[in-house]
């Protein structure tokens, strides 16, 4: 990834993942939004910033081809650590989508979405246990796109409410925007990478 493309991505992952942090340690700073999902779904919620926050962090570490040539123990480690914290959010995650504002439209848009971020994770380690980069790295790259859901929607939320649209409505579409075309741009990345070879060759 590109040195000026992969910071940037980190600055937004970094201040997510700090917002999350905010939100666990102190009631105080949580939204009166954030603050219902923790007193209707207080395990899952935690689960799910706590599982996030770490995803959002190591998983942006595990793009750095850097830190993948330079010190490939500690990408070991972060990936072991990355997955744990997707398996944790995603499991939460899924848990509050079914309770989630916005009716069937938003529970199965977050519910769908928790499914393939541990879907894609999953296939990640199945393929680097067996030996196959190339695909490791595909998958990867499909995770933290999901991961990166949590930047996204965080930026489309106030956008529609400057646009004027009412929450709720935005909410609803929101919950397929923030994830969806993340993954079709990371999916043409891959089919790009796929067919580099072939078109050198």
């Amino acid at each position: 990834m590109r040195r000026a493309a992969w910071f940037g991505m980190m600055v937004l992952a970094t201040g997510v993942a700090g917002y999350a942090a905010a939100a666990l340690v102190s009631s105080s700073l949580r939204t009166p939004f954030v603050q219902d999902l923790f007193t209707n779904l207080p395990l899952a919620t935690t689960a799910h910033l706590a599982g996030g926050l770490l995803a959002l962090v190591f998983g942006g570490l595990q793009m750095s081809s850097t830190l993948r040539r330079n010190r490939p123990d500690l990408h070991r480690w972060f990936g072991r650590i990355y997955v744990g914290a997707v398996l944790a959010s995603g499991t939460g995650g899924l848990v509050m989508a079914v309770d989630s504002t916005g009716g069937l439209v938003a529970h199965f848009g977050f519910g769908l979405m928790a499914v393939c971020w541990l879907y894609c994770t999953g296939n990640a380690f199945r393929f680097i246990r067996g030996g196959n980069v190339q695909q490791h790295r595909a998958w990867m790259l499909r995770s933290y796109a999901l991961t990166l859901a949590a930047v996204t929607l965080r930026i489309y939320l106030p956008v529609s409410q400057l646009a004027g649209i009412e929450f709720i409505e935005a909410y609803r579409a929101i919950a397929w925007l923030c994830w969806v075309p993340n993954l079709l741009v990371v999916e043409w990345l891959v089919l790009a990478r796929e067919r580099a070879p072939a078109s050198s060759a």
